[in-house]
């Protein structure tokens, strides 16, 4: 069973996570244009990372935090206990929205995924994920299980969810029989790639019943970014569905899209 009670992720919930693949100029201007939401996720995704490093998750972070804080942080670095200092710092009895959100209560709340994509070195790479101030670290579920297994306990350590990507595991419940913990969420996936040079491909997501039958577990579905795609992972009871081209392609008008995408994942 996994022990969902650390995380921010409600499991009662269904969320959008919006993946960021791109540059940071992009990144920043998607993030700007994004509904506030406390069901939208931000991730930072691969190809991000591999440019831009663990400042570029900061970077990510640090935008998403002001997008739904609506605090202005400037060109200084703010503590996050000053940042709750002059927020409720105001008139007695009132609280503002930003500090509720940084207080941790149901008020939006920057969750950002490192997509690391682990195939080894499972705590080395949790810690960049935690420094660089991400909610979540993706491990591959190929990795040696020995890897997964470091991964999820210290991803469990350090406060981050962990989240394994099945892309390319022909039996993903087989590898989570031999985990020593099951991990936060389980990533279903159907890469760019295999989108683009196999149409035949199919995202898994008979996979889902199959997995929840047995843990009680997340599941998130990347892969597919049109609002069918969207309706049929949530129809089949997916808890997180990932999206990037659609938002990427379309940034212009990023919010309707968006808020199209949340009303298919309530």
């Amino acid at each position: 069973m996994v022990n969902l009670r650390a995380s921010r992720l409600n499991p009662k919930k269904r969320y959008l996570q919006v993946a960021l693949n791109s540059t940071l100029e992009e990144a920043r201007k998607i993030i700007s244009e994004l509904p506030i939401s406390d069901r939208i996720i931000v991730e930072a995704g691969t190809p991000l990372i591999k440019r831009y490093g663990q400042d570029g998750i900061r970077q990510i972070r640090d935008w998403y935090e002001e997008h739904l804080t609506g605090v202005a942080r400037g060109s200084q670095e703010v503590s996050r206990e000053a940042v709750l200092r002059a927020l409720f710092s105001g008139t007695k009895g009132t609280t503002s929205r930003s500090a509720l959100a940084l207080a941790g209560s149901d008020a939006p709340f920057p969750y950002i995924v490192a997509d690391l994509k682990t195939m080894d070195r499972g705590e080395t790479e949790v810690m960049i994920a935690k420094e660089g101030g991400a909610s979540a670290a993706v491990a591959l579920g190929d990795a040696p299980i020995e890897t997964l297994n470091s991964f999820i306990e210290h991803c469990e350590a350090n406060g981050l969810d962990s989240m394994i990507d099945m892309m390319n595991v022909e039996f993903p419940l087989g590898v989570l029989r031999q985990l020593k913990k099951v991990p936060t969420v389980v990533i279903l996936h159907r890469g760019v790639d295999e989108e683009k040079f196999n149409r035949e491909k199919q995202i898994p997501l008979h996979e889902i019943r199959r997995i929840k039958g047995n843990f009680n577990i997340m599941i998130s579905i990347a892969g597919g970014d049109t609002l069918r795609e969207v309706q049929r992972s949530i129809f089949n009871d997916a808890d997180i569905v990932v999206v990037w081209k659609s938002v990427y392609e379309s940034s212009a008008e990023t919010i309707h899209l968006v808020e199209g995408f949340l009303k298919e994942i309530k």
